[in-house]
């Protein structure tokens, strides 16, 4: 009941997958299954019948892969059957929360890395302390280590209070979305844009090439995109906020993170058409992009793809890059979206569950995921993904380059839910309403108040 009580009071706030990769294009709440067993035999020394029940969500792994891995799983567990059920994005919070706080809850469950601290401290999750070395995170829980094995965005949102309570599974970041057609008209050549300064050239070379163009930017940027806002803090050495003696405070008035703030403002200005009062949703930045209304976007990878599938003219003109650092040379961190695994506290099947979890997220069935567009878990596959995907290969770069991930305390999702504050300091900027001083200033009390309130 303690369980019930906390996840129904403390999650109900979570948000479900603006941190995730894949897209949700699919929201309706229904749910499919799909069942994989290992043969019986009805002899008295047969083993002993149990199921596990997994829980991933849509879009996260093919059909093909999870049947090859069940198969896998249970010819190596005779007795076992693999209850796989296949979740929608839209409404899972609600679900997981009356699911883990259940009699007997699903085994292995995904989660949004913003959402597995939620869980993890409301002890709807399995401690995987002792587990990590074994479950392939390597010896050090700390994501600047090279003992540390995990894409450090991934392994930092595994952990609360100290503790592993997930396992990474999969990541998504953002990257720069480029016309190849545009840049080839204008001359630009894709390899020299290696820093701010190059490319804010880049936009303002296809503006000037595609001014009869309605509403065209050559660097796509709404005035409220604070996943790509979070990149340019943090390539100055910048944060949002840091925890203090066990007290929350934001950090956007120091200098790195107004420094990161600049950078946003400069490439808007650079001659973005996108609104100053909205996100990269309204108007959806991909609808832009394939109307041939901007030469450059950041977004997620997926967005490539979801761009194409809007007008068939498009197909095969798009290619991607890293961002750039403000500093020449250099790659700009990148806000690590994804997923984790995190198995059930009060599963009867914890010993199945962590043989499950590992298989998937070990190299065999991590490589498959590469192959299906997906960046792997581990900095090692990251950084040498090998796939005939040249795309994926550049955001899995990044990754591995550099990663980070918002504030991993279960208040967080109050700043993101509702009016962000992120969202509400950069119109201010960019409409000339306040200062970046006194517009981080205002965001770092709200940010502040949000994120002190009593567990």
């Amino acid at each position: 009941m303690k369980l019930k009580q906390t996840l129904a009071v403390g999650l109900a706030a979570v948000l479900g997958i603006a941190a995730c990769s894949a897209p949700a294009a699919s929201q309706a709440p229904a749910t499919s299954a799909a069942q994989s067993a290992a043969p019986t035999t009805a002899t008295s020394t047969a083993p002993e019948a149990r199921t596990l029940t997994v829980w991933l969500m849509n879009g996260s792994a093919g059909d093909d892969l999870i049947k090859q891995l069940n198969d896998e799983f249970t010819a190596a567990h005779p007795g076992v059957t693999v209850k796989y059920e296949v979740q929608q994005w839209n409404g899972i919070v609600s679900r997981l929360n009356g699911a883990l706080a259940a009699p007997e809850p699903p085994d292995v469950v995904e989660t949004g890395n913003t959402q597995t601290a939620n869980y993890a401290a409301a002890g709807a999750l399995m401690d995987l302390t002792d587990k990590r070395a074994d479950l392939g995170g390597g010896t050090s829980a700390d994501g600047t280590s090279a003992d540390e094995a995990w894409l450090g965005g991934l392994n930092d949102s595994s952990i609360w209070d100290g503790k592993l309570y997930a396992v990474p599974f999969y990541a998504g970041n953002r990257i720069v979305i480029y016309n190849k057609d545009q840049f080839s008209a204008a001359g630009i050549d894709p390899a020299s844009i290696t820093s701010k300064a190059a490319l804010i050239d880049a936009a303002k070379k296809l503006q000037a090439k595609n001014k009869s163009v309605a509403d065209y930017s050559g660097l796509y940027i709404p005035g409220q995109n604070w996943y790509a806002l979070m990149s340019f803090i943090e390539d100055h050495g910048g944060h949002i906020a840091v925890n203090e003696g066990g007290t929350w405070k934001g950090t956007l008035e120091a200098p790195e993170a107004q420094a990161g703030i600049q950078d946003y403002v400069d490439y808007f200005k650079a001659g973005s058409t996108g609104p100053a009062d909205n996100d990269e949703a309204n108007p959806e930045q991909a609808t832009v992009m394939a109307a041939g209304k901007a030469g450059m976007m950041i977004a997620n990878l997926w967005e490539l793809g979801y761009t194409e599938s809007k007008d068939a003219a498009i197909k095969g003109k798009l290619a991607v890059f890293a961002i750039p650092s403000s500093t020449s040379g250099k790659k700009a961190p990148v806000f690590l979206g994804g997923s984790n695994l995190g198995i059930a506290a009060g599963s009867k099947n914890q010993d199945l569950a962590v043989d499950w979890v590992k298989l998937l997220t070990g190299e065999k069935y991590q490589k498959l995921m590469i192959a299906a567009g997906n960046v792997p878990n581990s900095k090692n596959l990251a950084a040498t993904a090998t796939s005939e995907n040249a795309n994926l290969a550049v955001a899995a770069g990044a990754a591995a380059a550099g990663s980070f991930v918002t504030p991993q305390d279960p208040r967080w999702a109050s700043v993101e839910s509702g009016a962000n504050p992120l969202k509400d300091m950069l119109t201010k900027v960019l409409t000339g309403k306040a200062s970046i001083a006194d517009a981080a200033k205002a965001a770092d009390d709200e940010i502040g108040t949000r994120m002190n309130v009593a567990q």
